[in-house]
């Protein structure tokens, strides 16, 4: 039987869970232990497919076709574990799944209730992880805030599991807050004091404190936390704010987070070096040679987590090429007219990004259009590939009104149409082409240079694709089918002729790229940016702060459903 750890959080949302989880994996991972991640949602939804980006953020998507929380992407990112629809649990699939039993008659007509039925289904998830697969450790982060309303079955839970399988072999780490008062100059333990007795009302006394702050805690903080939280003064550990997300490990490895754990967890200690990870990734992502402005183009710009895995993939981009990626992120309905191109002063490359919808559409159409004319490195990625390939079909071929049937069902060119298969879809939920598929990659072509492959696995999300009536007069006019299915019925791929660098494709490669494995496409789109950087003899740009925008949600947003 595996180790369990379970990490839950207090005092604030957003204090990064995710990140904290995945950096005790990555930590574990040095030892040589296999470890597995997993996300418990207390949302109603069965997954994130449905739900709003500015509500939700991004829609992860795993190999076997999961829509999960954004967390499980930073699993990936971090560790060399590949997870499914395993790793991401909700308070829907829980309650479907016990009132589908209820309606079969599989309780023998005894009375449902949480404790024990939604509890009992619950600790089955967790221990589904590990079923058919063999892991060490199972970390667990439980979704939420205590205090919570919603997350209470889950650490009810939590609190059986450990009592069923003994203190040796599960542990709770709390990621708390220590605010900084400036009017004071003080740092204040208060909130995490009545965090952590918030869980303890419910049963559960935390392992070890991971305390999230923007100054030092010194050794006198330290004691009075774990004398006033009953915890051991080692098992509080220090998780001040840092420049990279990359650098948590190592932070969490000085204040010595695998010592604690080990001891607890009676798991023999072996050091576990995380030098190749600051040598390859932290040093280069904190030390760049060069720098580089790219600009994102989207419609959810104003919420940084919409556009996460974008955001990452780019960082690892630069990386890969000894470099800073600065973002420059361009509401694409801002764009409207030759004026506001002008917000492309400086850049070197332009990314749009998926999305569902038609808002901001015909600014993103202006934006590949500049792009494509003044030979600017561009990217487009799933919607971004269709948007590519309606912007061709007016400016190039001269298809006047050509569109995407999702947008304009009655366009007299529609380029772009929903796939067969989705013809007769009712159901909005996980009913789309979702998950890992083939690609054949043409010889002789921007994609098979970067890839150095004849066949890739990519994972898509999507319902609309190329329309197969206009791949002739794409291809006679210089646009390159470069990426195909297996079967050839299916465009995934397409690339410009006698531009630099003017590459789309249909799947999102952003979900398979890693900060010490950049996906080949990122790498490559960054190091055409340099390259047009360079060749214009234009300033690189001063990295910027990595502060979180101000959220802002548009009207017309709050209600859309994207899928």
């Amino acid at each position: 039987m595996p180790k369990h750890i379970f990490v839950t959080g207090g005092v604030v949302s957003s204090l990064g869970k995710g990140i904290a989880s995945a950096s005790i994996a990555k930590i574990l991972e040095a030892k040589g232990l296999k470890v597995a991640l997993q996300k418990l949602d207390p949302y109603l939804n069965v997954d994130p497919g449905t739900m709003n980006p500015f509500q939700h953020g991004e829609v992860y998507v795993t190999d076997d076709g999961a829509e999960t929380d954004l967390d499980l992407g930073h699993y990936e990112r971090f560790t060399h574990s590949t997870l499914g629809r395993e790793n991401n649990v909700t308070s829907g699939q829980i309650y479907h799944s016990v009132i589908t039993k209820e309606r079969r008659g599989d309780y023998l007509g005894g009375t449902v209730q949480v404790v024990p039925h939604i509890t009992n289904e619950i600790k089955e998830r967790i221990r589904d992880v590990s079923r058919n697969k063999r892991y060490d450790v199972v970390i667990s982060e439980v979704g939420g805030t205590a205090g919570d309303i919603e997350s209470l079955p889950f650490l009810e839970a939590a609190r059986q599991f450990r009592h069923e399988v003994g203190r040796e072999n599960s542990l709770f780490i709390h990621l708390t807050l220590v605010p900084f008062i400036r009017a004071a100059g003080e740092l204040k333990t208060k909130p995490t004091q009545h965090s952590v007795g918030t869980l303890r009302e419910i049963g559960i006394q935390p392992d070890i404190l991971i305390c999230r702050t923007e100054k030092k805690l010194d050794q006198g903080l330290k004691d009075k936390i774990a004398l006033f939280c009953n915890v051991e003064p080692e098992a509080v550990i220090e998780a001040r704010d840092v420049a990279s997300i990359y650098e948590c490990p190592l932070t969490f490895k000085d204040e010595e987070i695998d010592k604690v754990i080990c001891q607890k967890l009676k798991i023999e200690y072996k050091a576990g070096s995380l030098h190749d990870w600051k040598k390859n990734v932290v040093d280069k992502a904190l030390h760049p040679k060069h720098s580089v402005r790219i600009a994102v183009v989207g419609k959810y710009i104003d919420l940084q987590d919409a556009y996460k895995s974008i955001y990452e993939s780019l960082k690892h981009g630069g990386i890969a090429n000894d470099a800073a990626v600065v973002i420059k992120k361009i509401n694409s309905e801002h764009i409207g007219n030759a004026r506001s191109l002008e917000q492309f002063k400086g850049v070197s490359g332009i990314l749009v990004p998926g999305g569902f919808g038609v808002r901001g559409i015909e600014g993103k159409l202006r934006a590949i259009q500049f792009a494509r004319e003044k030979k600017i490195p561009f990217f487009g990625i799933c919607l971004g590939m269709q948007c590519a390939a309606i912007e061709f079909a007016r400016n190039a071929l001269d298809m006047k009104g050509a569109h995407s049937t999702e947008f304009n069902k009655k366009t007299p060119y529609p380029v772009i149409s929903l796939l067969e298969e989705q013809q007769n879809v009712k159901n909005m939920g996980g009913t789309m082409r979702l998950g890992a598929y083939p690609c054949q990659i043409k010889k002789d072509t921007l994609a098979h240079k970067a890839y150095k492959a004849d066949e890739i696995s990519e994972r898509h999300r999507h319902r609309y694709e190329f329309n197969n009536e206009y791949r002739e007069k794409f291809q006679k006019a210089g646009m390159k089918l470069s990426g195909v299915s297996p079967s050839g019925k299916l465009v995934e791929m397409i690339e410009l002729e006698g531009h630099p660098w003017f590459l789309a494709v249909q799947f999102h490669p952003e979900f398979k790229s890693k900060p010490d494995g950049a996906h080949p496409l990122f790498r490559e789109f960054v190091r055409h940016a340099l390259l047009y950087q360079n060749e214009r003899g234009a300033k690189p740009p001063v990295p910027e702060s990595h502060e979180s925008p101000k959220i802002s949600v548009p009207e017309q947003e709050k209600g859309e459903i994207h899928a």
